[in-house]
């Protein structure tokens, strides 16, 4: 894995998450599209606050802060770490997590100081991934025990993710369905 082409793609996707929030107002931000789902902001608490849960299991493999296993991915963590992307078709939250994270409509403000976050959790957390053991893993709900480098992919997959599912929120909005 390139390391430093993984950590550019990340920072346009929070780039890019950055400058959407200046064409919300709180209003539109929090509303409901008409296709139902999730507003902007829960979209936003989502992807943020994933993000940083998953640069926390990074670092935890890269401080071989795991207990030791012999499991990999599965089929599901293959499929996205061979393809880059999820499956074209709507992929459900497991309801482990769902429980666990159920997303909040947030503030913009909150979004803004969220991205300030994560920026941070990847500046410091792409130092630690040359020096990281492949063979340290942590659990990922959907896709198995993933390694520091494969959570490293995993955030830029999720958030390039998310970035598509707010353009079905902004059509939906437009058209008013």
């Amino acid at each position: 894995m390139n390391i430093a082409k993984e950590r550019r793609a990340i920072e346009t996707g929070l780039d890019s998450y950055r400058e959407q929030l200046d064409g919300f107002t709180e209003e539109q931000f929090t509303t409901i599209p008409p296709i139902g789902g999730w507003s902007y902001a829960e979209v936003y608490d989502h992807i943020l606050k994933a993000s940083l849960g998953s640069s926390i299991a990074l670092e935890r493999c890269t401080n071989n802060n795991c207990l030791p296993t012999k499991m990999g991915m599965n089929l599901w963590g293959y499929y996205l770490m061979l393809t880059g992307s999820f499956p074209p078709f709507k992929v459900q939250v497991p309801e482990s997590v769902a429980a666990k994270m159920a997303p909040k409509k947030i503030t913009l403000e909150e979004a803004k100081n969220l991205i300030i976050k994560v920026r941070k959790r990847v500046e410091d957390t792409a130092k630690l991934l040359p020096d990281a053991s492949l063979r340290a893993k942590w659990e990922h709900p959907r896709l198995g025990m993933l390694n520091a480098e494969q959570w490293f992919k995993f955030i830029r997959i999720h958030l390039q993710h998310h970035l598509n599912q707010l353009e079905r929120i902004k059509k939906s909005l437009n058209s008013g369905r």
